[in-house]
């Protein structure tokens, strides 16, 4: 993904920062709990098609 791309995107639900996963697949908003997809080379900011965090992921383990 694009690093200008990601400093611009923001979380739709918090409008808070949002981290590119380590397999690079999702972008993650900490705030919301949240990961939202990354399909072909597209990020799909819906709250509908994100997936909630679990426990070990918002706490960074």
């Amino acid at each position: 993904m694009d690093p200008k791309l990601l400093d611009i995107l923001a979380c739709p639900l918090t409008k808070g920062p949002l981290v590119l996963s380590e397999d690079k697949s999702e972008l993650i908003s900490k705030q919301a709990g949240l990961a939202y997809p990354i399909r072909d080379g597209i990020p799909v900011m819906l709250e509908s098609e994100a997936r909630a965090l679990n426990v070990d992921e918002r706490l960074d383990k």
